[in-house]
């Protein structure tokens, strides 16, 4: 691919001792790492919440299903350990995300591509279209689900690349599962309800890349957001760089090891009709360390048509959401970029 800039952030800024123009956030919108609250994720009260899946469809299953209900509405992030899903899975997957990103450019640019609607490609930023400043990542998006359907225009160097995580989808996608059927159970709804509101399903997975930044307070890996779809499942490398929106403040979420963080999309707080809320959150970048994360998205399938559930509605609690499709929602938020308005006000009902 003949190109006389880098297409790559990776290689646009190697060796590079300063941030380029078009990384540099205007003052009123940076990082401010200094202003950054930093606490464990132990279980104490000012933690995100950390739970124990252990026994969750057995003597533990009340227990477990309250304190999800209880993390979803009162933080919309928790930690999930006892997930069942083994060390050596995501120690692969972890291996080959990171084996991608240390191929030679003209490797990994076999993946490349700037079309949004392309089901596997690298690509950086967010959408470059829409942003008048970059976000200090590289990425690699795969549709993953039916499997089949997509596995084999996955990258084929790491030679393993394909298998690991391949492996790696199936087991997040019945965890994913677990999880929603959990969620379901907990607003007092049938544990199938949100399975069966998604449609056919959709499963996205993006392995983020962020390379060590010389001037990390001038930038994000991805500025605050919520996400669009219905729950993420986000695997993270050792370095931190996560961070919540709580209280009015900005949160640090470090890395442990083999647990999963679980935050709440926009499609929950629409199906739950705003008990359960999707939350701001962000990635910061560092001078030292690249950093790799790996967000499961799991969604409804485009022609979903997602709105509040029937039996969480009566005359005191009317509809906050009008139903719509979720190919409507995500391509309005596509077409906006990561803002920290979310575009939930654009469905929302006007009640009286």
């Amino acid at each position: 691919m003949d190109s006389t800039k880098p297409l790559l952030l990776t290689d646009l800024v190697s060796g590079s001792k300063h941030v380029p123009s078009n990384y540099i956030r205007p003052e009123h919108d940076r990082p401010n790492l200094d202003e950054v609250e930093h606490y464990s994720l132990d279980g104490n009260s000012s933690s995100i919440p950390l739970i124990d899946l252990q026994g969750l469809h057995g003597p533990n299953h009340s227990d477990i299903i309250n304190h999800i209900g209880h993390a979803c509405q009162n933080y919309g992030f928790f930690r999930i350990k006892n997930h069942g899903i083994q060390e050596a899975v995501i120690d692969s997957m972890l291996r080959v995300a990171k084996e991608f990103f240390q191929l030679p450019e003209f490797e990994r640019l076999r993946s490349y591509s700037d079309d949004p609607f392309k089901t596997t490609r690298l690509s950086t930023s967010f959408n470059p279209k829409a942003e008048a400043v970059s976000s200090w990542r590289d990425y690699l998006r795969l549709h993953c689900h039916p499997l089949e359907d997509y596995v084999d225009e996955w990258p084929a160097n790491p030679a393993s690349f394909r298998e690991e995580a391949a492996e790696y989808c199936r087991n997040v996608r019945g965890l994913a599962r677990r999880l929603l059927a959990a969620i379901s159970e907990s607003l007092g709804l049938e544990r199938d309800y949100v399975d069966r509101a998604l449609g056919q399903h959709g499963q996205h997975m993006a392995i983020n890349y962020y390379p060590p930044c010389p001037q990390p307070e001038l930038t994000y890996g991805l500025p605050g957001h919520a996400d669009p779809n219905v729950i993420t499942v986000l695997l993270q490398d050792d370095v931190a760089g996560l961070q919540v929106r709580r209280n009015g403040k900005w949160v640090a979420v470090d890395p442990m090891p083999y647990t999963f963080i679980v935050n709440i999309g926009d499609q929950i707080q629409v199906l739950s009709n705003e008990r359960y809320k999707s939350v701001l959150h962000r990635a910061v970048v560092n001078s030292d360390k690249e950093r790799i994360s790996i967000p499961t998205f799991y969604c409804p399938s485009y022609d979903a048509i997602i709105g509040p559930a029937q039996k969480l509605l009566d005359e005191d609690e009317p509809a906050h959401y009008r139903s719509f499709t979720y190919g409507e929602y995500y391509e309005k938020f596509w077409n906006r970029g990561l803002q920290t308005q979310t575009c939930l006000d654009m469905f929302k009902t006007h009640i009286p």
